[in-house]
């Protein structure tokens, strides 16, 4: 069997797994009001598997367009590489495709490139000043870079917060526009390792909410772990940008 085909099918298995719910009881197990909740409707389209799922995961999406009249998108995240032989992260929207992936291989642990389902890079973070452990700066790049990035400048540089030198305050890292700027662009407050982190721009808006994925059933609530969690994007907010924050938080505190 060919890789190419082998990564479809674990696509199509994974896709599966995330839209569905992780209890174990079956569709027919349940009654028939949530049978037409968790059936899921499959199609094949230009040779790659759509998924379509109407169960409740996203309930914390709907509660949050009915606050603000918008329609945020939320976004599967999985902190595993579809392929066998390195780190990284698969992203799937909410109809089953995939959207972003990352692959981190051993040898270059200190960049990182998000790319998109195709696998076209959209996105680089890298690690700077490695050596300076409390001044350690991370940079984001369009596209890929490469080696020496001293010739092109990012779009934005994010920081860790420094717990000994800023005690007592609720931000865990913020992003800059440029590495010199004093205020910054977004600040990022909550906690990355109970996957509950909330992304607020400049005039203290959430932009982007990270929250574990959960499944409600029977009146109890599942959880499908830190490895898979949900990003929550508002209307206008770049997804790229808002999974780049994911990985830059992924660096600073996994």
């Amino acid at each position: 069997m060919s890789s190419l085909k082998f990564n479809d099918i674990l696509l199509e298995l994974l896709i599966r797994v995330l839209l569905s719910d992780p209890l174990k009881g079956r569709i027919n197990d349940r009654p028939e009001e949530e049978k037409v909740q968790l059936r899921t409707a499959e199609c094949k389209t230009g040779g790659a598997w759509q998924s379509i799922s109407r169960s409740r995961v996203h309930e914390n999406n709907h509660e949050q367009e009915c606050k603000t009249g918008g329609a945020w998108q939320s976004i599967t995240v999985w902190r595993k590489s579809l392929l066998l032989s390195c780190n990284g992260f698969t992203v799937i929207d909410s109809n089953g495709n995939l959207l972003f992936r990352v692959e981190n291989y051993a040898g270059r642990p200190e960049e990182v490139t998000l790319m998109d389902g195709a696998g076209k890079p959209v996105l680089t973070i890298c690690r700077r000043n490695k050596l300076r452990v409390l001044a350690d700066n991370w940079f984001v790049y369009e596209g890929h870079e490469v080696g020496d990035s001293s010739s092109r400048k990012p779009i934005f540089c994010a920081r860790k917060r420094i717990t000994i030198l800023q005690p007592g305050v609720n931000a865990i890292a913020r992003v800059y526009h440029q590495p010199c700027d004093k205020r910054c662009a977004y600040v990022i407050e909550g906690s990355y390792a109970n996957r509950s982190c909330q992304v607020l721009d400049e005039s203290r808006r959430v932009v982007a909410e990270i929250k574990k994925k959960e499944s409600v059933n029977g009146g109890g609530t599942v959880s499908f772990g830190a490895e898979v969690f949900l990003l929550i994007i508002r209307p206008g907010f770049s997804p790229s940008f808002a999974m780049a924050i994911v990985l830059l938080l992924d660096q600073m505190f996994s």
